[in-house]
């Protein structure tokens, strides 16, 4: 039998990291029917290695240039049963050998370039099958076709040149052991033998599509002749730590994983991925450290998410937890000399909704419950999550703590609430770089809850600079790249900075003047109080064009949904600048149990009355309530 077993060799000496995401990378080329071959050929991305190798190529090279190690062939649905929806069942073999081919050029190309080896993985996806399945429709395959299918697309790559063929994104237990049990076979009858690697996909349960759980996984796959086990797909790398834990502490097996570049969110219609690269490398550092051989990525991930792994694995003593930089400013990393704007400002700029909940820090050290939270609000369409420190003056966590774990861990940006009462000039400008240091760039000033109603009222409660004096020292001293005494801090800070703004004042007059010194000291953007009345926000805006034009200040408006009657009357009551109009609080106290639902709706339709005047949502839900946000995102997402 010929072997190449050099994949194998490689994976024993050391860490081997694996490209991105084709699909994600061919998106980016927006491709016309006729790339593809013609229109009944369109979005087979397959068959570009027949139509359009030429990008195939260019994406191939683009992740090897960047220090990736193993290229998979742009053959994930190129099996018979999936190749037969488009017409193309009788060319298996001609894609799959055509596919792995010109990734052995490129990869031999690089390799006799830089002396380093590189090697082909051949991509092999799910049949669309799953023949555990109840559905006769989705299982009505047995089991040795199923397995004649796969044999039949593992020749086409062996013969084209693979180190090793990769089963991936399998969802079904069944269909995994059918494809391993047809490549095999194939493997003692051709006589040719490669790698063969295993990859399954879990949900955010732990569990694959029709319930298997991953001790079932590994027992079954420790049995098989499998000589590499993995995750990869359907969730980010966070989902995947207890079952990669698992994986490594339990088999004997080399271990892979390849995650999305988190979970996928739907903007503007597009599916996104969220993740940045230095948090993407950050989590798949703590696997290598665990000890998992080979790293990389899924859905969503790009050249720049491989650069950031290849630096990790690179840096002195392997330590993974670095600060990484990638090929493009990214707006979580704050090591470059020119950092590219947070993606609220982007947002902002470009005119786009945005939305931000508020999160108030936890009173111990104990952060889980705050980024579960904040997990579920960024699944449900949240953009951001902004943190409040010490709201009404009680003990709680730093915010930076919290905004940095929240970046770091989940890969969503933070907006840091930052109080000027109780700090001296020299506090103020130091907390301001250790915010930037740890990558929060979007900070909300505003002046802070008065100490007297806190735990603590005997605490030092007063300021040396005042909002919009603060606003003015971030954005032309320290975004100027020297602090309030004009001495040099080295380089200059990228903040977006925003204030505080009350769009139903008593004095409508007075709260434009003090919006003016904002904007004029550099305000970026503006966050409000909680607002019930979109006809006042109209008042507000049209006095404000009269004196001084339209306001082109973009503004976050405060929705806090009320819970109940009871919610209702204290903050009509006792909140200074609140004011329920006397229809919704009819409508509350009628709403009895379901007060919240009814809280959630008014909600939702404040902020339609309120497009077009204002450019985001500032969602702060009562009690911790975070569900509410969640809901009050989702019915804004439902035609009208």
């Amino acid at each position: 039998m010929a072997e190449n077993l050099r994949y194998l060799e490689a994976i024993r000496d050391h860490v081997l990291v694996y490209d991105g995401a084709m699909g994600t990378n061919i998106q980016r080329y927006k491709l016309s029917a006729q790339d593809f071959g013609g229109e009944h050929l369109n979005g087979c991305n397959d068959y570009l290695v027949i139509t359009r190798p030429d990008v195939i190529e260019e994406i191939h090279a683009s992740f090897l240039a960047v220090g990736c190690e193993v290229i998979e062939t742009n053959t994930f649905r190129s099996n018979r049963i999936t190749l037969a929806e488009y017409g193309l069942q009788d060319r298996v073999l001609e894609i799959n050998r055509a596919a792995a081919q010109l990734a052995r050029q490129v990869a031999d190309r690089f390799a006799a370039e830089t002396g380093i080896p590189r090697y082909v993985a051949g991509s092999i996806g799910p049949s669309g099958k799953l023949p555990s399945s109840d559905d006769p429709d989705l299982s009505n395959i047995i089991f040795d076709e199923l397995a004649d299918v796969f044999a039949e697309q593992a020749r086409g790559l062996v013969e084209g040149g693979v180190d090793v063929v990769l089963v991936e994104t399998s969802q079904d237990i069944l269909e995994v052991r059918a494809a391993v049990y047809g490549i095999t076979r194939y493997f003692q009858e051709s006589g040719n033998r490669v790698a063969l690697q295993v990859q399954v996909t879990l949900d955010v349960s732990g569990k694959m599509l029709l319930g298997t759980d991953i001790a079932a996984v590994l027992a079954i796959l420790e049995a098989l002749p499998v000589d590499v086990i993995g995750l990869n797909c359907s969730t980010g790398p966070e989902h995947m730590r207890e079952p990669i834990r698992y994986l490594v502490e339990h088999s004997t097996k080399p271990i892979s994983v390849l995650p999305n570049a988190g979970l996928p969110l739907n903007v503007d219609g597009e599916v996104v991925y969220p993740m940045q690269p230095q948090p993407f490398a950050h989590i798949l550092g703590d696997f290598v450290e665990w000890g998992v051989s080979c790293v990389g990525g899924c859905c969503g991930t790009t050249p720049e998410h491989i650069r950031a792994m290849r630096a990790a694995l690179d840096a002195p003593g392997r330590t993974p937890r670095i600060v990484i930089t990638s090929a493009e400013p990214n707006p979580l990393s704050a090591g470059d000399a020119q950092l590219a704007p947070t993606r609220l400002a982007q947002k902002l700029a470009a005119g786009k909704f945005f939305i931000t909940v508020e999160m108030p820090p936890p009173r111990s050290f104990n952060a889980q419950k705050v980024l579960a939270a904040a997990q579920m609000l960024q699944e449900a369409g949240v953009d951001c999550i902004d943190v409040s420190d010490s709201p009404m003056a009680r003990m709680r966590m730093s915010p930076w703590a919290i905004c940095h774990l929240i970046q770091d861990r989940l890969g969503m940006e933070t907006i840091l609430h930052f109080p000027t009462r109780g700090r001296n000039i020299l506090r103020v400008q130091g907390d301001l770089l250790a915010a930037h240091a740890l990558n929060v760039r979007n900070i909300l000033v505003v002046m802070g809850d008065p100490t007297a109603i806190g735990d603590y009222p005997d605490a030092n409660d007063k300021c040396d600079i005042l909002p919009s004096g603060l606003i003015r020292l971030i954005k032309h001293n320290l975004n100027g790249g020297r602090d309030q005494a004009g001495n040099s801090i080295g380089q200059p800070t990228a903040f977006t900075v925003g204030c505080a703004l009350n769009l139903t004042p008593k004095d409508i007059d007075a709260e434009i003047s003090s919006l003016r010194k904002k904007i004029e000291a550099g305000a970026d953007f503006a966050m409000t109080q909680s607002v019930y009345e979109p006809r006042k926000v109209e008042q507000f805006l049209k006095r404000y064009e009269e004196l001084y034009g339209p306001l082109t200040l973009p503004i976050l408006v405060g929705i806090l949904p009320l819970y109940g009657a009871r919610h209702a009357n204290f903050l009509n009551n006792e909140v200074p600048g609140i004011s329920i109009p006397e229809s919704i609080m009819a409508r509350i106290a009628a709403a009895g149990d379901v007060a919240p639902a009814v809280g959630v709706q008014i909600a939702a339709e404040i902020l339609r009355d309120l497009r077009g005047m204002v450019q985001g949502a500032y969602i702060i839900p009562p009690f911790g309530k975070y569900e509410m946000a969640a809901e009050i995102v989702e019915a804004l997402a439902q035609p009208v």
